[in-house]
């Protein structure tokens, strides 16, 4: 089993999107204007879009060419099929 990529460098991002979060609930709970919610919560989609392509990137450079180097079908396969139902999930959403 090929080792996973380490993803501490994402923490940053995360914790941005974390504060984002937080910060809509004040706004919710502050009774702020409708459409600066709903501006706020179009950035949070943005970042973790950013979040996931960046994830994605570090599983296709890591597990996936890892699968692939290890000369094993069945691995390589595997791999390609997740990849395959995670953008088929995405599609669906």
């Amino acid at each position: 089993m090929s080792k996973h990529p380490d993803h501490k460098a994402t923490l940053t991002r995360v914790n941005r999107i974390e504060g984002q979060v937080r910060g809509i609930k004040n706004m919710i709970e502050d009774g702020k204007y409708c459409v600066d919610i709903l501006t706020q919560i179009k950035s949070i989609r943005s970042a973790l879009k950013g979040l996931e392509l960046v994830i994605l990137e570090s599983h296709l450079n890591s597990c996936v060419i890892n699968a692939l180097k290890s000369g094993s079908s069945k691995e390589s396969e595997e791999k390609i099929d997740e990849i395959m139902e995670l953008l088929k999930r995405s599609a669906k959403s």
